[in-house]
């Protein structure tokens, strides 16, 4: 069976860069780098989300303020540090659009002015959603999502829901096999050391919009339906 594990993982951000690339990691000579972007939300609030490039798609006119569209995924990967397993999200960008060529887009209507932060992704609930309500009785549950990428690799994807999507998530199993659109989102916390201290630490993950549950019917359809074309 043919897989498009890209249908897995597509994500579209829009923003501007708020940091100097710096370098990544190195994979058979093509060099990566990270910069930081600033994507808007509705409210007047603003995401500060790091971008992980390839080389080979830097363009010069790519510097602090430069207004970007981003087409990619949202990836996950392990960091050893302190003798701890450490989970890193990142968006990896597959395409980079500059001002001009946004605009462009705009003109073609390809682009959706308020399509600012948009991911979409399919993939397995692999941890027991966590459900509560806060104090003021706003419901809350957080996902892990396995996402399959080729290779026989996995982004480990978290999740938060809201309201009433949270209170159907609460009685998701393990295996479950769930499609999520939302956004991209980070948020900073506190961190309690060993020593006492606190530390302040930014958190990366998706705020679902909507949530559907894959069923193996419609996964025999889609089947079909590729057979037929």
């Amino acid at each position: 069976m043919n897989i498009n594990y890209a249908d897995n993982n597509h994500l579209v951000l829009m923003g501007k860069v708020t940091s100097e690339k710096r370098f990544s990691h190195e994979i058979y000579g093509e060099r990566f780098y990270i910069f930081d972007m600033e994507v808007a939300r509705l409210s007047s609030n603003a995401d500060i989300i790091p971008v992980t490039i390839s080389e080979r798609l830097i363009k010069e006119d790519l510097q602090i303020g430069s207004k970007i569209l981003i087409k990619g995924q949202f990836r996950s990967y392990n960091s050893y540090e302190n003798e701890r397993n450490k989970l890193i999200l990142t968006v990896f960008a597959k395409d980079i659009l500059l001002q001009e060529e946004i605009e462009n887009l705009k003109e073609q209507e390809e682009v959706k002015e308020h399509v600012s932060n948009e991911v979409i992704l399919t993939g397995y609930i692999c941890k027991k959603p966590i459900y509560r309500q806060t104090p003021f009785g706003r419901e809350i549950a957080d996902l892990l999502l396995a996402v399959n990428r080729a290779y026989n690799k996995s982004d480990y994807i978290p999740a938060i829901a809201w309201g009433r999507t949270a209170r159907f998530c609460q009685d998701l199993e393990v295996g479950t096999e769930v499609k999520i659109t939302g956004r991209v989102q980070s948020r900073s916390y506190e961190k309690k050391l060993e020593n006492g201290t606190t530390e302040t630490r930014i958190a990366y993950e998706v705020s679902i919009g909507s949530l559907e549950i894959i069923t193996e019917k419609e996964e025999e359809n889609e089947e079909e339906n590729k057979e037929a074309i």
